[in-house]
This record gives structure tokens, sequence and C-alpha cells, in this order.
């Protein structure tokens, strides 16, 4: 390895290794497997609640059946991030743990639609969330991990692209299979979830899987430049103890701008999961009229939600493009902010829109909000923590992702009932002005790559 390079912010300085410059296939081949877990990602976000629905649920009960997902989140991810950190083995440092992932993920794929009750359809959505974490968190860090500071945004913007074509196909899976595959339900299959849903989990389940392996046997990892050294802190670092140890550690320690980028993404996530909560069932209620989960209207109602799930993830596949050229232009915390306010408005649009086919326009707010959500935040990150620390770091950054998802499965069917009247399009109007929220609060935060810029 090359010699060290200090980079030094407005409170601490950061040791970073020099490491080349990636070709653009290169980084492509290292993201690639983020189109797999985005199609485990899309196809629960824009199908379980539901099948919650088909399963008996309220629409006050949903949030509740949510819970378990992000409670795992909180729990897996510093683990996975602290684990990855001080491993090495024949696969490298975070391969291990996104293969892991991939598999258990892809059997709750094919397991998921075939859940017969409530309760087990929120058993495997806990499972099947543990097991993306797995694969998730590590894929950051290795983004961190293989580029220099000068190619994270486009890194990470990568990353968004293919998080954007994946959650595209998903999320529009159903509606393409029963409108060009014509597959519907066989005569006298009693099952709660349609046919084409169960269909789509398992080419989902496909999907995860072959994206992750070609991720992980087209991109070699780093080993530590010192082995030694590295070897001797593992072994001073084992057991679950340890670990929590140096987890709430580097919680006390968490840099600056770190601390500021929190409540962003608190804000952002509070406002993103109000929506993948309520969107799809919203637009079979509200837009295509239907009231009998039976009907094969409100199975059109939701289709056509998830058809503007892939809208917004087309529009954050080709606004992935565009994202390192603004970023340079107007700063990463400018750059962000702007899109969060674009997202916060297609959201509160959704109110005054009764036409199938204008609310598909609402998703183009939405889809550049999300493309900047899945790399700004994290490019910012990167370049203020410690580079032995990425994985943890990362992990616990999910922290911010997490605690709102719990918040809202808590506390949200208690405002749908008491507040909101069930109306799930006040839902969706919250979350716009929780994205409103946190895009003014990403002008507090500090980046690291503009004060060097402006230092030197």
């Amino acid at each position: 390895m090359s010699t060290p390079q200090t980079a030094a912010s407005a409170t601490k300085t950061v040791t970073y290794i020099r490491k080349p410059e990636r070709s653009f296939w290169q980084i492509w081949n290292m993201s690639f497997g983020f189109l797999g877990i985005q199609f485990g990602w899309g196809l629960q976000m824009a199908n379980m609640s539901a099948i919650y629905e088909y399963l008996g649920a309220r629409a006050s009960q949903i949030p509740i059946f949510w819970l378990a997902a992000p409670l795992t989140g909180m729990i897996v991810q510093p683990l996975i991030g602290h684990a990855s950190d001080h491993t090495w083995g024949r696969l490298g440092r975070r391969r291990p743990y996104f293969l892991t992932g991939a598999i258990l993920s892809s059997l709750m794929l094919i397991l998921m639609p075939n859940a017969s009750a409530l309760w087990m359809a929120a058993g495997m959505l806990w499972i099947l969330d543990a097991s993306i974490n797995v694969s998730m968190e590590p894929f950051r860090a290795f983004v961190a991990d293989l580029l220099p500071e000068g190619q994270r945004t486009s890194g990470f913007a990568m990353q968004s692209l293919f998080i954007g074509l994946g959650a595209s196909f998903s999320s529009a899976l159903p509606y393409i299979l029963s409108t060009f595959f014509h597959v519907h339900q066989k005569l006298g299959d009693t099952r709660a979830v349609p046919t084409v849903v169960r269909i789509s989990f398992y080419l989902g389940a496909v999907a995860f899987m072959g994206a992750v392996l070609w991720t992980v046997l087209t991109t070699k990892e780093y080993p530590p430049p010192d082995m030694e050294a590295f070897r001797s802190a593992k072994a001073q670092k084992t057991g679950l103890s340890a670990n929590v140890r140096e987890i709430l550690a580097a919680i006390r320690e968490m840099p600056p701008t770190m601390r500021r980028l929190g409540p962003v993404q608190f804000c952002t996530w509070l406002g993103l999961f109000c929506m993948w909560l309520y969107f799809p069932v919203a637009v079979a209620h509200n837009v295509f009229g239907a009231n009998d989960t039976k009907s094969p209207l409100y199975q059109a109602g939701v289709e056509w939600g998830g058809n503007c799930f892939a809208v917004y993830s087309a529009v954050c596949f080709l606004f992935s493009f565009a994202l390192p050229g603004l970023a340079r232009k107007l700063g990463r915390k400018h750059t962000h902010s702007l899109c969060l306010l674009t997202g916060a408005l297609g959201l509160m649009s959704v109110v005054v829109i009764h036409d199938k086919w204008l609310l598909l326009l609402t998703m183009v707010g939405v889809g550049i909000a999300w493309a900047s959500t899945l790399s700004m935040p994290y490019a910012v990150l990167a370049a203020s923590i410690p580079p032995e620390r990425t994985g943890v770091y990362m992990g616990i950054f999910n922290f911010f992702i997490v605690t709102p998802e719990i918040l809202a499965s808590l506390f949200f069917g208690w405002i749908m009932i008491h507040l909101l009247g069930n109306n799930r399009i006040y839902a969706i109007i919250a979350g716009g002005v929780f994205l409103m929220i946190a895009a003014l609060l990403m002008q507090r935060v500090r980046d690291p790559q503009t004060l060097s810029i402006q230092d030197a």
C-alpha cells in the first residue's frame, strides 16, 4: 500500500490510505450487488402493506406489523459493521457478509408470499429485513474502503443508479406480469396473496442472489496494510461484550459532521416511511375508489401504486448520472437540500391529484430526492469518519434511519385513527412535510470536502 495521506476537518485530523482511482466499470462491478439488494427492498416496500391487508389487517394496524424490521436493523447493522471492520479471510472483509445476507434474503423472498396468517408474514418480514441489513451495511463500507475521496460521490451515486434500476423493475413487476404476461390467479386457488405477487417475489430471489454474486466474483478488497497489527487488534476485541463496548465508544466519539447529518436522515426517512407504509394502499382506496381488498379494483390500485414506485425509482436511476456533476457545482450539502425539497413538493402535491396518470408526475420529485438520499449523506459521512471505523460508523448511521421507522411503527397507527381519520392520503402529505424539514436541517451540516476546498 502507498503512504498515508492526512485530511483535516474543522475539529480533528483523519488519516486516509491513498487509493488508486477506479475505472467506470470497476465502480460498476463493485456497486452491482445493490441491484439485487433493491429487488428485496423494492418488493417488500411496494407489496407488504397490501399483503397485510390481504391477510386481514386494518389501516391502523399496518405500522405495527412493520416494527420488527427497523428494530432488527438497529441491532444488526452496527454489529455487522463492527464485525466486518475486524474480518479478513479468503473472501476479504465485507464480501462474506453481503454474500451470507443474500443467501438468507433469497430464501425469505421465496417463503414470504406463501404466508397464510398475519403473524407469519410479520415474522418473515423480520427475518427478510435482518438478512437484507446483513448484505446492505457492508456494501456502504465496501465503496468507502475501495475508492479515494475524489471518487466516493461517484461511487455512492452508482449505488443510487442500481438501487433505482432494481426498484423500478421490482416495484412494477406485478403489473408487468399481469398486463404483459397475463399472470392471473388460477380458478380454485384460495391463497390470500395473488399469484402475480408470489411469482414477483420468486424472481426477486433470483435477482438478489445473482447480483450479489456478480460483485463478489468481480471485485477484490484491499488487505489490511499491517496484517500483524490487524490480527493483534482483532484478538483483543473478540466477544459480544467487547464489540458492544467499542460500538458505544464510537457513538461517544461520533464526528461533528455525523452528528449533524443524523437529524437530516431522521426526518428524511420518517417522510419516506410514511410514503412506503401507505402509498400503494392510498392509491387503491383514494384514487381507484376500492373499499374491498378482495376486489380486482383494489389489486389494480395496489399494482398502480407499484408503478408509481417504479417511476420514482426510474427517475432515481436517471438522475444518478447527473448527481456527481451537480454536487461539484453546488456542493454536496446544497445539492442534497435541493433534492429533498423536490421530493417534499412531489409528495405534498398528491392531495390535489385524482388522475392515476398525473399521479406518476408526483414521483419525479420523489425520485430526485431518493437518488440524493442514497448517495449524498454517505459521501459526506465517508469523508468525516476514520477509515478503521468505516463499517461500525456506517452501521451506527443506520440508527438515524431505523429510529424514525420504529417511532412510526409504534405511534403512527394511533395518529391515523385519532388525527388523520384513517385517511391514507394525509399520511403521504405528512411524509412531504418531514422531507421539507430535512432539507432545511441539511444546511447545518459541514461537509469536510467543502472545508478542505476552502482551506486549499
